[in-house]
């Protein structure tokens, strides 16, 4: 079976104007314009099969946002090669077009003075849905998405959780195979993050839609995706199962004490690197191979009243990850 996504070395690269300093460095500026290319994307080679649901990762600037609009057609590479889901995205064809969806966490498909159902009926025209389709798949999402009652309230009068998940309702009312989403979560509260990851978990099973998620929001990533990819500076840093990375870039455990009694930073030295240590609590990073002998330490030579071993935490391991990138 063909992959619905695959590049081999796709590059982008910008154009930007330098400006000298100072007055008389803007006016050279505007007689003989110098220019800078900037590598956004740099030789990215991937290949996503159908039905996964993948995590993209990458610091702001990272090249997230670059690939994902040359994936769906909005920009066209200076270099390279991309299929998506048997087309070249930046040729537009209407069949490709028909079978894919781009949601932006910052940017609206919704018209702001009109309810939103006004906005779906408009693309049940441009898409050309017919009408059993559309009463079909706009039921759906209104339940998964739990839309009912805001349906016939103006977009302006939404919160932005409740406008977020109409624009999510809004790109897939023509069913796509292929769902990128960039920040769907960007600026909403706990509860509705929740939410849209659920019904993003739901439509994946439900349809076996691919779908590329960017967050910054590394509980998203955990929820949804097994596999990530992660980029900096245009090239791609990693490619595999999210528990790898956690395995190949965290070479330790944290360990969480409670004493009964105070215990000093200098005290525990010999076990591992304190993170923190204040009072009665302290934090522990403890190489993996030492766990179990700094927990028996612990317990052995000092009052602990609660011991807890940890992971990493993924957006550390990613933050870490880009550093040393």
């Amino acid at each position: 079976m063909a992959p619905a996504i695959e590049t081999k070395g796709l590059t982008k690269d910008y154009r930007s104007p330098v400006k000298e300093p100072g007055l008389w460095g803007g006016i050279r500026s505007l007689v003989n314009r110098r220019y800078k290319d900037i590598r956004a994307v740099n030789d990215v080679s991937l290949r996503i099969e159908e039905g996964e649901l993948v995590g993209f990762l990458g610091a702001n600037g990272a090249g997230k946002t670059t690939t994902l609009k040359m994936l769906s057609g909005l920009l066209t590479p200076t270099a390279g090669e991309a299929l998506a889901l048997g087309h070249v995205p930046w040729r537009r064809e209407a069949a490709f077009q028909k079978k894919l969806s781009l949601v932006m966490g910052q940017r609206s498909q919704l018209w702001w003075e009109l309810p939103a159902y006004e906005t779906f009926r408009l693309n049940q025209a441009i898409y050309g849905i017919a009408e059993a389709d559309f009463k079909m798949h706009l039921d759906e999402l209104v339940d998964l998405l739990d839309l009912g009652e805001h349906l016939s309230v103006p977009v302006k009068k939404l919160s932005l959780g409740e406008r977020m998940r109409a624009e999510l309702a809004a790109a897939l009312l023509h069913g796509p195979r292929l769902l990128l989403l960039d920040e769907p979560t960007i600026g909403l509260d706990v509860v509705m993050q929740k939410k849209v990851r659920e019904f993003v978990k739901a439509y994946n099973q439900r349809h076996g839609a691919t779908i590329m998620l960017t967050s910054h929001n590394m509980t998203d990533v955990v929820a949804l995706c097994k596999r990530v990819i992660v980029i900096e500076r245009g090239r791609i840093l990693y490619d595999g199962a999210l528990d790898r990375l956690v395995e190949s870039y965290a070479d330790h455990k944290i360990l969480r004490v409670r004493f009964s009694t105070p215990v000093t930073a200098s005290d525990l030295r010999t076990l591992g690197s304190v993170v923190h240590c204040e009072g009665e609590s302290a934090t522990l990073e403890v190489p993996r191979a030492n766990v179990s002998a700094s927990a028996a330490a612990l317990l052995r030579s000092y009052p602990v009243a609660d011991l807890n071993v940890e992971e990493v935490a993924i957006d550390d391991i990613v933050r870490r990850l880009f550093s040393h990138s």
